[in-house]
């Protein structure tokens, strides 16, 4: 077959101006999509993971386990798609994880687990405050940043409060930021220990003391008085709020006498749940643990809540401090720079060695030229794919930028060979492309089969390389069409 019949390469050499500008395209697009791409230490694999949690208050861990978690564990196992269930349970509360299979959606799983939970309701114990609640969690989505809250002056329980209602909601509006957790505390409570020998003698049950504590902050209407004409709400500030409003509560009455909490119980100051504790430091301190939205970049993230430090801490009470503890960007930081390096040195070293072998800036200039242009556009064929930039993607530039180089070679290379010949740079260009285009396509594709053969792995395997596979793939493709278009037109 006559070499100019199957030339890929014509239009392009035909039409240089609009080759190099498509050329510039390319590049541009890669420059845009560098700095829009999300930024993780690696590839985003989804987990469809459930986690469904249980609390009855007083209740031990053995008992959580029996009664609680036992009933739900078999309901939810009933669920199709579960791979693995894992429970623990400790004092007045029962955490069930599920994870599902890769390819189970998680809103379909979610609903399947709600109809469990309310089909396990009948074997759950009475005493339970509510029914289980679950949500959807991903178990790759690791926080991006933990900070500390310690104060002399104010309780954990006050620091909790100031955490979970304050500086928890104004970080959650901060843009990428998914979810803020605080921990280490919990809510400022009236603890409540009840005195069985006082008990006893005033001859009181523990549910007469539970109901009077229950009715004492009953939040119902009081009344209204009414005329002829108009109507008055009657309202009054009955809630109990201090351990000393609830010391001088009337728990029963005995011989015309008033039984007062205080006179079977010791009331005091404390936290919803007394077993949580967080340290900082060897200072007790309440944790804001914070974690991204998905596809979000973790730097810019971290970089805006660190812009909003002053702000949060101008909402903190006197006496409170702010430290930060715990800080993923520094480290993501570094693991990217050092392959942004690696991508660098690994460009050089074979602009180098094409220098070497070709001994003119001139010609070297031409294959060299296709090792950006293929990078930057396969920047932006990834940036098209909801892709990341993280270890797998670089390492696939890293690898790629020796494989893209190769194409353009063979064509400069051929184009060169008819040039010494005596034909013209035009005709040596269209001969010299056109000998060699079948070949470098079907090269080309044999090496994208075989990276793509990764997508055919298991399914974690698959997920895990599978940018790395793509962006090689992408990079081969940009490669081919600048060997056949670009390098041609610069020769």
């Amino acid at each position: 077959m006559e070499p100019g019949r199957f030339n890929l390469s014509r239009p392009f050499i035909e039409r240089p101006v609009a080759t190099i500008l498509l050329a510039v395209a390319v590049v541009l697009s890669g420059i845009l999509a560098y700095r829009m791409l999300p930024v993780a230490p690696l590839p985003q694999v989804d987990y469809p993971a459930i986690q469904v949690s249980a609390s009855m208050p007083g209740a031990s861990p053995e008992s959580m386990a029996a009664n609680v978690a036992t009933p739900l564990e078999r309901a939810l196992g009933t669920i199709p798609g579960v791979d693995r269930i894992t429970s623990s349970n400790s004092q007045g509360s029962t955490r069930i994880h599920l994870q599902f299979a890769l390819d189970r959606n998680v809103d379909e799983a979610a609903r399947e687990v709600q109809a469990a939970i309310n089909a396990a309701r009948s074997q759950l114990p009475s005493g339970m405050p509510g029914m289980p609640q679950y949500r959807k969690i991903n178990p790759s989505q690791a926080p991006i940043m933990s900070l500390a809250l310690s104060s002399e002056t104010l309780s954990p329980g006050e620091l909790y409060d100031v955490g979970s209602t304050i500086l928890a909601q104004k970080i959650a509006q901060i843009p990428g930021v998914g979810q803020v957790e605080a921990g280490g505390a919990s809510l400022p409570a009236v603890r409540v220990s009840l005195n069985p020998n006082a008990l006893n003698q005033y001859g009181i049950a523990l549910d007469e003391v539970a109901g009077a504590i229950r009715n004492a902050n009953a939040l119902r209407p009081l009344g209204h008085v009414a005329t002829d004409e108009r109507q008055w709400q009657v309202e009054a500030n009955l809630q109990l709020r201090t351990a000393d409003e609830y010391r001088d509560l009337i728990v029963a009455w005995r011989n015309d006498t008033p039984v007062y909490l205080r006179d079977v119980a010791q009331v005091a100051e404390g936290t919803e749940n007394r077993y949580a504790a967080g340290f900082h430091n060897d200072r007790d301190a309440v944790l804001l643990v914070i974690s991204r939205q998905p596809n979000a970049n973790i730097i810019e993230t971290v970089d805006a809540i660190h812009a909003q430090m002053d702000q949060l801490r101008a909402l903190l009470p006197a006496g409170v401090d702010m430290e930060v503890v715990m800080d993923r960007s520094p480290v993501i930081r570094a693991t990217l720079g050092e392959a942004e390096k690696t991508l660098m040195i690994a460009v050089g070293l074979v602009v180098l060695v094409v220098l070497a072998f070709l001994g003119s800036w001139r010609a070297a200039l031409v294959p060299t030229l296709a090792i950006p242009v293929s990078l930057l556009g396969a920047l932006a064929i990834i940036w098209l794919l909801g892709f990341s930039l993280n270890t797998m993607s670089l390492m696939a530039l890293i690898v790629a930028a020796v494989l893209v180089v190769d194409d353009a070679i063979v064509v400069l290379e051929n184009i060169a060979r008819h040039i010494d010949a005596g034909l013209s740079p035009w005709k040596a260009a269209m001969r010299g492309a056109g000998e060699v285009g079948a070949t470098l396509l079907s090269m080309n594709i044999a090496l994208a089969v075989v990276f793509v053969s990764i997508l055919f792995l298991d399914d974690f395997v698959e997920r895990l390389f599978r940018e790395f596979s793509l962006t090689l793939v992408a990079a081969m493709g940009i490669s081919l069409l600048v060997s056949l278009s670009l390098t041609p037109t610069l020769s």
